[in-house]
């Protein structure tokens, strides 16, 4: 990929042209019969919402070009929160998802789409994202790759606590100790009536370690990422979790 550029007129207020800017298209929708929006995840920028003019005839070259999964060259211009896509360019390079890792790949760019915001940069989120499309592409467990994912997408957005630190006594936690999570504060030793999940201390250490090896940690984890994505997401339902859930039932 080519260093990305940006060019403006240097006039307060002026239009921003963004050039070979690496992304990737999150979801679009048809805008004024011909057009569609677009809202693409983009390294240095981060999610942003684009009018690809023309996009739907016949003959637009973005036809083929615009589809979720594939690495883009981007560039766009305008200062309003929808800006006007310019150029897109396949760049290639990366697996194509199948069969059920395309539902796990449109579960990341929804947690994408509702819980980053627009115009706010995470590079490292947006190589964490790379890295799931890949991993989702091989025979790699589907579920280790969501759970790192996720883990990752609430860190970067700031909302995650270090999951080895027990807030009580900011030590690290005891692999023997049971915990629960508070969403917002972190770790602590688990009392009677708390509602949260259940979680050895050992878990949330194999989860900062990125180690789901064990069958307990696969178990807690989930149960737990489920938790903690349901608190930030406010009780919104994922329509891809739900899917999946369906899926899993037939």
């Amino acid at each position: 990929m080519k260093t990305p550029e940006r060019s403006s007129s240097g006039k307060s207020g002026s239009e921003h042209r963004i050039v070979e800017q690496p992304g990737f298209v999150l979801h679009s929708y048809v805008y004024k019969e011909s057009s569609l929006v677009v809202d693409v995840f983009t390294r240095d920028y981060g999610r942003v919402a684009l009018v690809a003019k023309g996009a739907k005839r016949p003959t637009s070259r973005l036809r083929g070009v615009l589809q979720t999964f594939q690495p883009l060259s981007i560039g766009w211009t305008g200062k309003s929160e929808l800006r006007t896509l310019t150029t897109a360019e396949w760049i290639g390079g990366m697996i194509p998802l199948e069969n059920s890792a395309l539902l796990y790949g449109f579960y990341l760019n929804e947690l994408l789409l509702k819980l980053t915001a627009r115009e706010d940069p995470h590079h490292l989120l947006f190589d964490h994202y790379v890295k799931a499309l890949n991993r989702l592409a091989t025979s790699e467990s589907a579920q280790t790759v969501l759970r790192i994912f996720e883990l990752a997408l609430l860190k970067e957005t700031g909302v995650a606590a270090d999951l080895s630190i027990d807030t009580t006594t900011r030590q690290k936690v005891d692999p023997e100790e049971v915990y629960v999570v508070d969403p917002e504060n972190g770790p602590r030793p688990a009392r009677m009536g708390d509602e949260a999940p259940r979680m050895a201390g050992k878990t949330l250490l194999d989860m900062v370690c990125e180690d789901y090896s064990d069958q307990q940690t696969q178990l807690q984890s989930k149960l737990l990422m489920r938790y903690l994505l349901a608190h930030h997401l406010n009780g919104v339902p994922l329509q891809t979790r739900k899917i999946l859930l369906d899926l899993r039932q037939l």
